[in-house]
């Protein structure tokens, strides 16, 4: 038998671990993949947005964006049909709707129509972001009283139940 010196076990050992490891770490769907909850699991429910996670294009740290409320303090919310066939909500400014389509992978929301209430600058452009990654989001998990919906850009917003 061959006595393999300290230093060449150690590289064979980092290598395997390496190799083991990285195959671990796929949690993100491929970009152009949309994965979701099965509808059964979030339909009749209804969410509210605590904390929204960015990544900061000036120095590439993440970052919690400030969530505003609407009058009455409404937050951001998404709330799914009884029936698993559409969602609604509020958006920051406006009420929206949008439609769900039932696919492989779950569900994705589409044909998204808000009301057009004129909003401040910062509260219209959240509104559009909010909308747009409903629209466009790359995973939804759902983690009991949790909802983590995941987007293209890495930005990550997370919801908590409300019923």
């Amino acid at each position: 038998m061959t006595n393999l010196r300290p230093s060449t076990l150690f590289l064979i050992l980092l290598a395997s671990s390496s190799l083991f490891l990285g195959a671990c770490t796929q949690v993100m769907p491929p970009c152009n993949a949309v994965n979701a909850p099965a509808i059964l699991d979030v339909q009749a429910s209804q969410w509210t947005l605590i904390r929204w996670h960015y990544t900061s294009p000036n120095d590439g740290k993440t970052r919690q964006r400030s969530i505003p409320y609407g009058e009455n303090k409404t937050s951001l919310s998404l709330n799914f049909s009884p029936d698993g066939k559409s969602v609604s909500g509020y958006s920051g400014c406006n009420l929206y709707t949008a439609q769900v389509q039932v696919g492989d992978k779950g569900f994705v929301i589409e044909k998204i129509a808000s009301t057009r209430k004129a909003c401040d600058p910062a509260a219209s452009d959240l509104e559009y972001k909010f909308l747009s990654h409903l629209g466009n989001y790359r995973s939804m998990v759902r983690d009991g009283d949790r909802l983590l919906i995941m987007t293209r850009d890495n930005e990550v917003l997370s919801f908590s139940l409300k019923n």
